[in-house]
């Protein structure tokens, strides 16, 4: 992506060398995109370069579109065990994709009516997700205002057996996949002709987050009378998630920016992450700092940022963006306790 629009130029460099790999080979080889695109891609942009020269599909190869699937983390769900989607331009290519697949992946294979559906079910499915982030950070927004725990209340709506899913608010959306992915989907959208207002709003909110963060530790150092000059602040995780090392598109990389502009001295701790880490330890990060915010939800931090530590610490203000610490706990020993609509 560039400026939210679709980047398609590692793919069609790629595709020029495919093109040339066909050539070689004997049989009428079967070439899948797995990169996520926006829907049209693969018949659009990528058939147009591979017959440049020729070559026909169905003839001298077979084109088809499986998009990934991968939950970094995730240790249930990998590769081998997630249910898969593929489409080619032939019925033959659809047969020999979905032989493919069922000798790599002990998981159903879909076999869909057109590529561009399958092109659309990826970033059908994380624009979903983006929607329903953006929809409970909107709340948790709200529910801050009018002093409601949104944690509570996920709580209380997930005992419903039926027609409920849990989303959790946080300081923004991080990956490589969220935040793009709907941006494909609006770009499509809109060069058909239509503006997709639902999915242009989910993007606005889940990218106001960070800021959100910061407006909430001003609101809290104003309790204590603190400016940010003069206040350590300890920023802890810098993955997009917990567990795993992937720092792409973290909301806390935006987070720290706006610290910085507004003079904060900093110290950064991520175990996963420790080129980027100012700090070897949670013990030497949190050393000197009178705020806490924690960015990621490491197990290590949930289990270590007990309120008996973070009083011995003299920690003043926990920012707790996850809302997965002791916030009772914490409240109790005298800390100033804020999440996201908790």
């Amino acid at each position: 992506m560039k400026g939210n629009k679709p980047d398609l130029s590692a793919l069609k460099s790629a595709l020029v060398s495919v093109e040339a790999c066909i050539k070689n080979c004997a049989k009428n080889p079967l070439v899948i995109l797995e990169s996520t695109v926006y829907p049209g891609t693969t018949e659009e942009v990528a058939l147009p370069i591979l017959e440049k020269h020729g070559l026909k599909a169905g003839k001298d190869f077979e084109l088809g579109h499986c998009p990934e699937r991968v939950d970094p983390g995730n240790k249930k769900f990998g590769i081998h065990n997630i249910p898969r989607v593929a489409c080619c331009t032939t019925k033959e290519g659809c047969l020999r994709a979905k032989e493919f697949y069922s000798r790599i992946v002990d998981a159903e294979i879909t076999i869909l009516d057109s590529i561009i559906a399958v092109e659309a079910v990826k970033v059908f499915e994380n624009t979903f997700r983006d929607i329903n982030i953006a929809y409970v950070n909107d709340l948790a927004k709200g529910f801050d205002k009018m002093g409601i725990d949104i944690k509570e209340v996920i709580r209380g709506a997930s005992t419903k057996p039926f027609g409920f899913m849990p989303f959790f608010p946080g300081p923004g959306v991080g990956g490589h996949c969220i935040p793009k992915d709907p941006c494909y989907l609006i770009a499509s959208s809109k060069k058909a002709g239509f503006t997709p207002k639902f999915l242009e709003l989910a993007r606005k909110i889940n990218r106001s987050m960070p800021a959100y963060v910061v407006e909430i530790i001003r609101d809290e150092f104003r309790k204590k009378k603190f400016s940010f000059a003069k206040q350590k602040i300890c920023i802890l995780g810098l993955s997009f998630k917990p567990e795993i090392d992937d720092v792409r598109d973290s909301p806390a990389w935006e987070i720290i920016s706006l610290l910085k502009k507004k003079k904060a001295g900093l110290k950064i701790f991520d175990p996963f992450v420790p080129a980027e880490s100012t700090a070897k330890s949670l013990e030497e990060a949190v050393s000197g700092c009178s705020c806490i915010v924690l960015c990621t939800h490491h197990k290590q931090f949930i289990e270590k940022l007990a309120p008996e530590f973070l009083k011995s610490r003299n920690i003043a203000v926990i920012i707790d963006t996850r809302n997965c610490l002791d916030k009772k706990g914490i409240i109790e020993r005298g800390i100033l306790y804020r999440g996201i609509g908790s």
